[in-house]
């Protein structure tokens, strides 16, 4: 039978998981507001990152009250990850509010032919999380590591993507405030990534006690 303390650790990293599961809707709630040019669900996506930074609230609260029950150097790691990965998520509900308040502003203008594939950045980006997230699961280093690399193929579809827009802008001023605003979402989708990598080198924090933050390599 799990102990308290055991069922407790539990219920942290169910809160954690529901927590998740917010963010990635949010983000892709509010892409398709963007691609719909759905007002509505982009001020549903806006007034939902409340319920994201209470779970970020709650998961902090329950974290340091564990914190001082903790009988092994693993459960401390694990508290410590899971307030950290909580963090993250909650920027990511921040990004997620800010595609939507560019989705708003873009449903008011003309439709613009950029010719840029922001959907592919926002998979690529959404798939990192998720990966990273079930490596968290299933406390699998391994794949956590093979996760970091893929975040430098993510920067450079963002820098293709502002390249594009910036010579649409050049070639068509009146374009200027709505290429501005897609930069914006790509930059956002671009930082979404950058969570899940960092979500993927807390998974080797957490299983290998090692923090390879800001050192990461991609694995030979």
């Amino acid at each position: 039978m799990q102990t308290h303390f055991e069922q407790e650790l539990a219920g942290l990293k169910q809160k954690l998981l529901t927590m998740a599961s917010h963010a990635e809707t949010a983000v892709r709630q509010a892409l398709d507001a963007l691609l719909a040019r759905d007002e509505e669900l982009a001020f549903r996506v806006r007034d939902n990152d409340s319920i994201i930074d209470r779970f970020e609230v709650e998961v902090d609260e329950q974290g340091i009250l564990l914190l001082a029950k903790a009988p092994l150097a693993s459960n401390l790691r694990l508290i410590a990850v899971a307030m950290r990965v909580s963090h993250n998520l909650e920027r990511v509900g921040d990004e997620a509010s800010k595609i939507a308040k560019r989705a708003r502003d873009l449903a008011a203008e003309p439709p613009l032919k950029a010719g840029i594939d922001l959907s592919r950045l926002a998979e690529m980006a959404l798939s990192l999380l998720q990966a990273a997230l079930d490596a968290f699961v299933n406390s699998d280093p391994a794949a956590a590591r093979a996760l970091i690399p893929r975040d430098k193929e993510i920067d450079q579809l963002n820098k293709d993507i502002s390249a594009a827009l910036t010579a649409l802008m050049m070639s068509d001023p009146q374009t200027i405030t709505r290429a501005l605003h897609l930069m914006v979402v790509a930059k956002s989708l671009e930082r979404i990534a950058d969570h899940g990598k960092n979500i993927a080198e807390e998974v080797v924090f957490l299983c290998e006690a090692q923090d390879i933050r800001h050192t990461a390599r991609p694995t030979p």
